[in-house]
């Protein structure tokens, strides 16, 4: 017991040296902090309120509106000055991997779940949730822990219980999987019970027990593989999937690349396509019409540009996938299918870089204000927090960033947050 002790306390001065508490006085959850803001936008009307405020009690937005009005009608507030920066709503990363700090090269996936134990991979979790929340993310969608089986539900209950500090998580624990057709690959078959980056079924039998196991020992959401290089999981195993979660109330997010796999995913009734780079009209309409997201994450493709051989038939190839991500961005935002941001980080490098799926997006056909939606109002209704966060107005969660600059001229503005503030708490003062 002594040893749990130790590690507990050993943890909390890791993770939270440099950071605000509200022990340490600057939520004041029993007063109020007045937030003033040289601009704060406005997501529905796509524009900015000037000299605006927001009026703090607890962990909760009280009001918001002039300044000059919050400040007459709350004198004794506790005044965080912003006035010289543009205040948004915290960011959501929809498509998470905070488990995830795998090697680089072909036996990197391998190397990391053989070498690695799944506390230090806790760990690790603990470090990229510290990165995430400074990066202005304060929400987000955890979608698969990649081999640490339920490190990501430790994860969140320890932010939760404000033992480290992080974002607020959706998690999906283990994500499931064909047999076979998920990492880690080239394993000896002579190593019984190697590690898997997912939880392996086949049948729809054990697809309905895998659910109940994950949902049993903590899963918000369920992650399923519908594809790989082709598809993998059948339409009859996803659908005892969805329909096992959609009983229990958890939503189900399909990894799914191929016109195929994104179609049977579909068909099973999936709440979520992630990345769909090779997504066709027809699923797109489809897509549409049962009201499923899209999460794109092309920052991450975007992202393995730098690293591409001289080989002209490879780049040619990358080429040709960019120019159809762009084409199925154009025809996702015709068809009116929602989008919701994920960056999809899975190595060190990546890990707190979730601003860059804005700028992606962004190059690749959405509008600033688009972008900024994708990861605030719409990667809100995705898990159904609207009630909740992605929006600055009264009764949600006090989660606000400050930036220097307009990120509706330049999103790229969006990767140096100089201030963020959780539930009330101020978690990182750039000023």
């Amino acid at each position: 017991m002594m040893r749990v002790h130790r590690f507990i306390a050993t943890l909390t001065l890791l993770f939270c040296a440099g950071y605000s508490h509200p022990a340490a006085g600057q939520s004041e959850q029993s007063g109020q902090i007045l937030l003033k803001a040289g601009r704060l936008l406005d997501l529905k009307a796509g524009r900015y309120i000037e000299d605006a405020a927001v009026l703090i009690e607890g962990e909760r937005i009280k009001e918001v509106g002039r300044a000059a009005d919050l400040a007459s009608r709350a004198p004794q507030a506790h005044v965080v000055d912003w006035h010289f920066a543009t205040v948004l709503p915290g960011l959501i990363d929809c498509h998470t991997h905070l488990m995830a700090r795998m090697g680089s090269g072909n036996d990197g996936y391998v190397l990391s779940l053989a070498t690695k134990s799944e506390a230090f991979r806790a760990l690790e979790g603990a470090a990229d949730a510290r990165l995430t929340l400074a990066a202005g993310f304060t929400t987000v969608r955890d979608v698969e822990s990649e081999g640490s089986q339920y490190a990501d539900v430790a994860l969140r209950d320890a932010i939760n219980q404000g033992l480290v500090v992080g974002p607020r998580m959706l998690v999906s624990t283990r994500g499931i999987a064909a047999v076979g057709q998920y990492e880690p690959f080239g394993v000896s078959p002579d190593l019984a019970g190697f590690p898997t980056g997912a939880q392996m079924i086949s049948g729809a039998d054990e697809a309905r027990r895998a659910v109940r196991e994950q949902i049993g020992n903590g899963a918000n959401w369920i992650k399923v593989y519908a594809d790989w290089s082709e598809p993998t999981l059948t339409v009859e195993e996803m659908k005892v999937i969805v329909e096992e979660a959609h009983k229990h109330k958890r939503k189900v997010a399909a990894h799914a690349t191929t016109p195929e796999g994104i179609h049977n995913a579909l068909t099973a009734g999936v709440d979520s396509i992630e990345h769909g780079h090779r997504i066709d009209r027809a699923n797109l309409e489809l897509m549409k019409a049962q009201g499923v997201f899209l999460v794109p994450t092309v920052g991450v493709i975007d992202a393995r540009a730098a690293d591409l051989p001289n080989d002209p038939m490879v780049q040619e190839r990358f080429a040709g996938l960019m120019a159809h991500i762009d084409e199925a961005l154009k025809m996702a935002k015709t068809l009116g299918v929602k989008i919701a941001s994920g960056f999809d980080a899975s190595g060190a490098k990546g890990q707190g870089r979730n601003a860059d799926e804005l700028a992606a997006l962004v190059k690749h056909g959405l509008t600033p204000i688009e972008a900024i939606r994708a990861a605030t109002t719409s990667a809100a209704e995705l898990p159904g927090w609207e009630d909740r966060v992605g929006a600055v107005e009264p009764g949600k969660f006090a989660d606000l960033i400050a930036v220097e600059g307009d990120p509706l001229t330049d999103i790229t503005v969006l990767k140096s947050v100089k201030f963020v503030m959780k539930g009330g708490a101020v978690v990182k003062d750039g000023r």
